[in-house]
């Protein structure tokens, strides 16, 4: 909030080049905020992707915990104006890289009663079906 209004007192004063500074900082703060929740959802896409693919199932609460993430990542990396999205599929694929490692953890812990560890869970796994599996999902949802 402090942003706008020195934004403002800016505009106000005619500092345009101080103002339009100050804009391209709260852009990429916004963006910033969008790339943290869209890899917060990815965690937690890949996580449930993991499990089913490990034990070969599924359950009700894996299936909505996905459904949840896509929507989520849907509705967070859309912009206000039709079709466009802040995040494209390059981008998205990064996210889906970085995020991986970390969802490992959190799914060899809850898979198979947490027998497993996260290296021998990962011997479980076809890393990149899955990354391109998430990829997939995430291009395709439509809510």
């Amino acid at each position: 909030m402090e942003e706008l209004v020195s934004l403002r007192n800016l505009m106000e004063a005619h500092r345009y080049g101080e103002a339009l500074e100050l804009i391209a900082e709260m852009e990429d703060m916004a963006r910033s905020d969008i790339r943290t929740k869209i890899y917060s959802f990815i965690k937690v896409l890949l996580q449930h992707l993991m499990k089913r693919q490990a034990e070969q199932r599924s359950t009700r609460s894996w299936d909505l915990s996905v459904e949840n993430a896509l929507d989520q990542i849907s509705l967070v990396n859309a912009r206000n104006d039709a079709g466009s999205q802040y995040f494209n599929e390059e981008e998205l694929l990064t996210l889906i890289e970085k995020a991986y490692s970390l969802a490992l953890g959190y799914a060899a812990a809850e898979s198979f009663e947490g027998q497993f560890t996260e290296r021998e869970f990962a011997q479980k796994l076809n890393s990149e079906v899955l990354k391109q599996q998430a990829l997939d999902l995430i291009l395709n949802y439509k809510n």
